[in-house]
């Protein structure tokens, strides 16, 4: 994919079953929107999920910003159209960036190139996180050499998520004396992915560097 003047990012933001109560995912998406408009992209909110993932075409980003689907029973029994499942699959095949924000990592468990293709996800009973607080993030260096700095953030800490294939670590958290993964790219055939585990509520982004994580990210990730 040719790096583009102005890319555009498409938001998938959580609505419907892919809603919670814990997380204010159109609050969290317009700021996220905000953060990667001053990284250079055009961008585009999509509130209904599924149907986002119809509409890819033109996108150089697909950011998932949106919860878990099976988080309860009635949930369990709804399922994305087919349609949905091959725009994914299409996407990733041509090598549209991609950057998974925070509870992303438990999201599309019905589109199954979703978790090979992020490297991570939230595994019920066994992955948690601690309350929700001020948290150090030291910063390492994604695979074209471009640093990530260190920086202080207001939010939660995830840990004990199921890696899945391999994976750059490029931000790191400690938690009970164990450092852990906070953000990651790989490869996924033609596609470069970017995951982020912060960004639970506006607190998350009113911290400068994670900002310019999100920027660094989501600029790898795209070929920009």
């Amino acid at each position: 994919m040719s790096p583009l003047a102005h890319p555009t990012a498409v938001i998938a933001s959580g609505s419907g079953r892919y809603a919670d109560p814990w997380h204010p995912f159109p609050r969290t998406s317009a700021l996220l929107a905000d953060t990667l408009r001053a990284a250079g992209f055009q961008v585009v909110v999509d509130d209904d999920v599924d149907a986002a993932m119809t509409r890819l075409d033109d996108a150089a980003l697909l950011v998932v910003n949106a919860g878990d689907p099976w988080r309860d029973d009635a949930s369990r029994t709804n399922r994305p159209p087919a349609a949905s499942v091959t725009g994914l699959d299409q996407a990733l095949a041509r090598g549209i960036g991609v950057l998974a924000m925070h509870l992303s990592v438990g999201s599309l468990r019905d589109y199954p190139s979703w978790a090979p293709a992020i490297g991570g996800m939230w595994i019920p009973g066994a992955s948690w996180h601690p309350e929700i607080a001020d948290v150090e993030i030291t910063g390492g260096t994604l695979p074209d050499g471009t640093p990530a700095d260190d920086f202080t953030v207001f939010d939660e800490r995830y840990c004990r998520l199921q890696q899945l294939g391999e994976r750059s670590v490029v931000a790191t958290h400690v938690t009970d004396g164990e450092r852990m993964p906070t953000a990651w790219v790989r490869t996924y055939g033609a596609a470069r992915v970017a995951v982020d585990t912060l960004g639970h509520d506006e607190r998350s982004y009113d911290s400068a560097g994670h900002r310019r994580l999100i920027g660094t990210l989501a600029r790898w990730a795209a070929g920009a």
